[in-house]
């Protein structure tokens, strides 16, 4: 009986040890390292956000730059609410989700990786959040001088190579062309749809024909016609046009919806902005946004009450 009672002492104290254990750890948790304008950042954000950015650079960041990044994205986030400029959950859901279909996976599957990296969901749907919000708040409060004018990039064009910067812009005429595969079909009936499409590709020979005959085709859907200029397309998909006769269709490609292609119905030079000229007018408007979003988050920072709730020597740990 001694013995007996012993043992259960025994246990007890172990399973009472175990949960002051868990009790601290959690406790540690929910620590608070910093206050934002009296919002906390806790040492489980941290930690969530350290493996985030573990997962996706391969390289250990510094505790004070993801410290940092917390504290940016709660004044990036408050100052957009203080515009009434603000995400709903499910527009940041949909958000996760297209991140997570971008990794060939679903929003669930991404959840648990995350989480079996020692991250979690919700500190890149924080991140999301963020972007979501400071990116269109910077450009309309900044919008006058962020607009570039032909000028800077004919004059940045002027650095780039001869053959960029006698590139032709050209106007595109398109007409979809679906082959419809119904929602949840195997692989083998995309497959079979586009040697359905494969076999029109040899038929078509003008869009005023082809066309119409497309039309009479079952489960085959001819959308509208489209105006696509070159420098609005990535590079991949003017080669296909470019390599494309007129009056012909594109080699088809899987989509959603089925088998697409596009019969190429005309196409025209035109004065419109090159591919090249749009590029040098993308990475101009992308150095003066970094600019101005620094400038205004250093003025946001100056602003706010920061308090950091640990020892200085830590915080850069």
């Amino acid at each position: 009986m001694i013995r007996i009672g012993a043992r259960r002492i025994f246990v007890a104290s172990m399973l009472a040890l175990t949960l002051a254990m868990a009790t601290v750890s959690g406790a540690r948790a929910q620590q608070i390292v910093a206050l934002v304008n009296g919002q906390p950042i806790t040492a489980l954000d941290v930690e969530h956000r350290s493996k985030f950015i573990l997962m996706t650079t391969k390289k250990v960041p510094p505790r004070k730059e993801v410290l940092d990044s917390l504290i940016d994205e709660i004044l990036e986030i408050n100052e957009a609410k203080r515009f009434t400029l603000e995400i709903s959950d499910a527009q940041v859901d949909e958000a996760f989700s297209g991140v997570a279909q971008k990794m060939g996976a679903d929003a669930q599957k991404l959840t648990q990786e995350l989480a079996s990296q020692g991250a979690s969901a919700d500190t890149l749907k924080r991140r999301l959040r963020a972007q979501m919000v400071w990116t269109p708040l910077v450009r309309g409060r900044y919008k006058a001088s962020l607009e570039i004018g032909d000028r800077d990039v004919e004059t940045q064009l002027q650095q780039h190579k001869p053959e960029e910067k006698d590139q032709v812009g050209y106007e595109y005429v398109l007409n979809p062309v679906v082959f419809i595969v119904p929602r949840g079909s195997p692989d083998s009936a995309f497959e079979a749809r586009k040697q359905d499409a494969e076999t029109l590709r040899t038929r078509f020979l003008s869009c005023d024909s082809g066309i119409r005959f497309a039309r009479g085709l079952r489960d085959v859907a001819v959308r509208d016609q489209v105006s696509k200029f070159s420098a609005d397309l990535p590079q991949q998909l003017r080669g296909i046009l470019d390599g494309t006769p007129i009056g012909h269709l594109t080699p088809p490609e899987r989509m959603a919806e089925g088998v697409q292609m596009f019969a190429v119905c005309a196409k025209r030079e035109t004065k419109a902005e090159t591919p090249a000229m749009r590029a040098v007018r993308e990475q101009i408007l992308q150095q003066k946004f970094a600019a101005k979003a620094k400038s205004y988050l250093e003025d946001l920072r100056r602003k706010a009450i920061i308090e950091y709730k640990m020892p200085e020597d830590q915080v850069s740990k």
